[in-house]
């Protein structure tokens, strides 16, 4: 296609924003005739992906212009969703280079409303009500279901272990936050995919009391053939869960990110600090850890506790 002519500057620029792709709906609207765009795709201007959608300029088109395609051949209100929208967001492995110049995906999930439309070769439909602004966003340019509600519909498709991971990449890559995610998982009850979301962060969020937390503690600091900590005690002006003087060791038990508050998370790191500038070790098991991974809780106690030991072994004087 000529640059020079102002109808075709803005097909480039579009198809530049596209990923590569524009649509034969798209074609019409910035003023080319069907013949025109019949030369062009004669011509090898333009490319078919699917019926109605072209790649612009070369055949090769990268795995996020299969998803834009997808979209574009889908119509409106069709979002990636599932599995590609997890892809998109980075909170699963993908399979293909986003920017690879061979990248079409063996699936694309796209979830639209509406009835039932034509099947197309590579693209999973998920038919559902028209999805609320919540759920809707936009990454690179392409209509995509929010994070929160990309999680939600993994719960229809992952394993407990494997939600739990798509998780905790949306907590690391600050695309979701604690509170969010939860109050979103309230307002879609009953959706699929929701009762497994649950699951996984009620895993991560639940407390123990005080006492049980303390027993189950206790019982690892055996399994670990250590001594019994003081509990409870003030040390450089806070007070601390478990405590070896003999040791210049403290254990901190609290929940995961998923139950502290920012502030709370602020004041945990000025304990952590203040301790450290006294010369003690101060380590921190989540209330999940000790209920769920006793194994390696005890092993990682046992090992630092026998540091702490030879550390003071060796120290002058």
């Amino acid at each position: 296609m000529g640059r020079e002519s102002p109808r075709n500057r803005v097909v480039w620029k579009l198809a530049a924003q596209q990923h590569g792709v524009i649509s034969r709906r798209q074609l019409l609207a910035a003023g080319l005739s069907s013949d025109q765009i019949d030369s062009r795709i004669a011509r090898g201007r333009l490319h078919r992906t699917w019926r109605g959608v072209y790649a612009v300029g070369r055949p090769h088109v990268t795995t996020r212009g299969w998803w834009m395609a997808a979209v574009l051949v889908c119509g409106a209100d069709s979002y990636l969703s599932h599995d590609s929208a997890a892809e998109l967001w980075r909170i699963r492995a993908t399979k293909a280079d986003l920017g690879s110049e061979h990248g079409r995906p063996e699936e694309i999930h796209l979830s639209l409303p509406g009835p039932s439309t034509r099947s197309r070769v590579g693209i999973r439909i998920h038919r559902r009500s028209r999805l609320p602004d919540a759920d809707r966003d936009r990454q690179t340019g392409i209509p995509v279901t929010a994070p929160a509600r990309t999680l939600i519909d993994l719960g229809t498709r992952l394993t407990k272990k494997q939600l739990e991971v798509a998780v905790n990449e949306a907590d690391k890559l600050g695309l979701i936050d604690p509170e969010t995610l939860r109050a979103s998982v309230e307002d879609h009850s009953g959706v699929d995919g929701v009762a497994a979301l649950r699951a996984v962060l009620d895993r991560r969020t639940f407390t123990l009391t005080d006492s049980e937390l303390e027993r189950r503690f206790m019982r690892l600091v055996d399994r670990a053939g250590l001594p019994r900590p003081l509990t409870q005690q003030r040390v450089n002006g806070f007070r601390v869960d478990f405590y070896w003087p003999e040791l210049d060791l403290i254990v901190e038990t609290d929940g995961l990110r998923y139950h502290r508050t920012a502030s709370q998370q602020s004041r945990d790191r000025s304990r952590d600090q203040a301790h450290a500038s006294a010369g003690l070790v101060a380590i921190r098991f989540s209330h999940a850890q000790i209920r769920h991974d006793a194994a390696r809780v005890a092993d990682t106690l046992r090992s630092i506790a026998e540091r702490c030991r030879l550390r003071i072994v060796g120290s002058p004087g």
